[in-house]
C-alpha cells in the first residue's frame, strides 16, 4: 500500500476510540481520509482537528472509496454493513475491526458486491497505544476474496512494524474466546470479588508480591475501561459463552477438592494442567521482566533524587525533564526546567536515556553561545584541551577558535580563545568555573 494522498480511505465511525486513531494515523501517511458519524457537530470538530474530511452520509463515503473501515461498536456492525457495503464501489475493499469475525465475515461475503475485496481484521490493541509498532493485527482473509489488496494491506502493516497474525474467522473466534472473553471476565469477576470481600485494594498492595501487583494492575487496566464494550465482548462471540461455563466448572470443581481434603486430586489437577501450558520457563523469564522493568525503573528514579531526569509519558508522549525531588511507592515529582512542581505516576512514565534527553533538549530549548579566552601553558595539546571542554557536562559543542602569544601572554604560556554553546545561561558561570579550576586565567 503505497503512502498515496490519491487513496481515498472512509473510515464508518471514525470521530471517536480505535477508529478515529486509524483515521489520524492514515493521515499521516497522507492517504486521503474521510470520516462518518452520526451527530455532525460532533463530527466535524474531529475532522478538522484531524485535518480530514467528514460526512455524515455513509452510502457516499464507501461510494467513493478506494477502502472502507467500519469501525463501529459491535452490536451495530452487522446491520452498518448490510446497510453500507452494497454501496461499495468495483474494486475497493471493505474492511471491518471489530474483536469477533465469524459473523461479520459471513455479512460482508453476503452483503458485498462481488467485484469488491474483504479483509476482516482484528486490531489486537486500543486507542491509546502512540504507533504500530509491535502491536498484534489479526487478518482473516476469505479465500479468493482479497486477492487485489491482500498483499498491499500486508507490505504496510508489515513496513509500520506490526506483528501480522493471519488466521480464519472460525479459528479467530475460538482462540478469543480465550485471549479476550476468559481473560476479561476473569479478571472482572476477581475485581468484582474482591469489592464484595470488602478488601481494601491499597492495604492489600502493602502486603503483595510484585506477582500480585502486576495482576491487580492489570485488572485495573481492563475494570476501568469500557464497560458496555466489554459486555459487548462477551456476548458477541458465542463461543465465549462455552469458556465461561468451562471456566465456572473448573472453579466449582478445584473448590469442591479443597472442600473435600482432596489433596492428591488438587495436585494431579495441577501438574496436567502445568504440563500442557508448557510454558514455565519462557513464562518465568517474560513475567521477571515485567517485574524487573517495574522494579527498575522505581530504584533508578529513587536513586535520581537531587538530579536531573528525563520521565515520557506513556500515552500522551509528553515530555518532562527537571531534578527529582521527592519519590515514593507511586509517584515522582519533579521541579522541571521552567521550575514548575509536576508530580507524575511512575507506572505511567518510561525513562529517558541521556542521549534522548540532549535530544530533546537540542530539539526544544534555546541554544546559548559564548566565547572564552583562556592563558595556559604553552605545552597544553590543543586536541587534549578540546576533548577535556567538551566534556564539561552543560557543553553541548565547542571549537577552538583563536590561539595567541602576544605581548601580553607570558612566555611559556598561550591565550585559547573557545566558542562554545550551552542550554543555560548559567552554564556560563559553570564553564568558568571549570577553567579557573584547572589552573586557567580568563582573559
Amino acid at each position: 500500500m503505497t503512502c498515496n494522498e490519491n487513496i481515498k480511505i472512509s473510515i464508518i465511525g471514525g470521530t471517536r476510540g480505535l477508529g478515529k486513531w486509524i483515521a489520524q494515523e492514515l493521515k499521516k501517511d497522507n492517504f486521503n481520509i474521510t470520516i462518518t458519524s452520526r451527530n455532525k457537530d460532533s463530527g466535524e470538530k474531529v475532522a478538522n482537528k484531524l485535518n480530514v474530511n467528514y460526512t455524515d452520509d455513509n452510502i457516499e463515503a464507501v461510494k467513493n472509496a478506494d477502502i472502507t473501515i467500519f469501525s463501529v461498536p459491535i452490536e451495530y456492525m452487522v446491520d452498518t454493513i448490510k446497510q453500507v457495503a452494497p454501496h461499495a464501489q468495483e474494486g475497493s475493499l471493505l474492511v471491518d475491526v471489530t474483536s469477533v469475525k465469524t459473523e461479520t465475515a459471513e455479512t460482508l461475503t453476503k452483503y458485498a458486491p462481488s467485484n469488491v475485496n474483504i479483509l476482516p481484521t482484528h486490531p489486537m490493541f486500543g486507542p491509546r497505544i502512540t504507533s504500530l509498532d509491535g502491536q498484534v493485527v489479526i487478518l482473516t482473509p476469505i479465500d479468493k476474496q482479497c486477492d487485489l489488496w491482500y498483499e498491499k494491506v500486508f507490505h504496510y502493516l508489515n513496513k509500520k512494524g506490526a506483528k501480522i497474525v493471519v488466521s480464519t474467522p472460525q479459528e479467530h473466534d475460538k482462540t478469543m474466546s480465550v485471549v479476550q472473553g476468559l481473560t476479561h471476565f476473569s479478571y472482572i469477576s476477581i475485581a468484582s470479588t474482591i469489592q464484595q470481600l470488602q478488601i481494601s485494594v491499597k492495604k492489600s498492595r502493602e502486603f503483595a508480591s510484585p506477582v500480585y501487583s502486576l495482576m491487580l494492575d492489570m485488572i485495573s487496566r481492563i475494570v476501568s475501561q469500557n464497560p458496555y464494550l466489554y459486555y459487548s465482548i462477551q456476548k458477541s462471540n458465542p463461543k465465549t459463552q462455552y469458556a465461561r461455563g468451562e471456566l465456572i466448572k473448573q472453579m466449582q470443581y478445584l473448590s469442591d477438592l479443597i472442600n473435600n481434603d482432596e489433596e492428591e486430586e488438587f495436585v494431579k489437577n495441577m501438574s496436567s494442567s502445568a504440563r500442557y501450558l508448557d510454558e514455565y520457563e519462557e513464562a518465568l523469564g517474560r513475567s521477571d521482566k515485567a517485574i524487573s522493568i517495574l522494579t527498575d525503573d522505581f530504584k533508578h528514579i529513587k536513586n535520581s533524587i537531587g538530579s536531573e531526569i528525563g520521565l515520557q509519558h506513556q500515552y500522551s508522549g509528553n515530555v518532562h525533564i527537571g531534578k527529582v525531588i521527592n519519590v515514593n511507592s507511586d509517584n515522582v515529582t519533579i521541579l522541571d526546567l521552567k521550575n514548575n512542581t509536576i508530580t507524575l505516576k511512575i507506572s505511567n512514565v518510561t525513562i529517558m536515556s541521556d542521549d534522548e534527553i540532549y535530544q530533546w533538549k537540542v530539539d526544544n530549548l534555546p541554544i546559548h553561545n559564548y566565547d572564552i579566552s583562556v592563558i595556559l601553558p604553552v605545552s597544553c595539546n590543543e586536541e587534549v584541551l578540546l576533548d577535556m571542554f567538551s566534556k564539561i557536562e552543560p557543553i553541548i559543542s565547542v571549537e577552538l577558535k583563536d590561539v595567541y602569544a602576544g605581548k601580553q601572554i607570558k612566555d611559556g604560556f598561550m591565550s585559547y580563545t573557545f566558542t562554545y554553546s550551552v542550554f543555560n545561561k548559567s552554564d556560563k558561570q559553570v564553564v568558568e568555573d571549570y577553567m579557573l579550576g584547572i589552573g586557567g586565567i580568563i582573559r
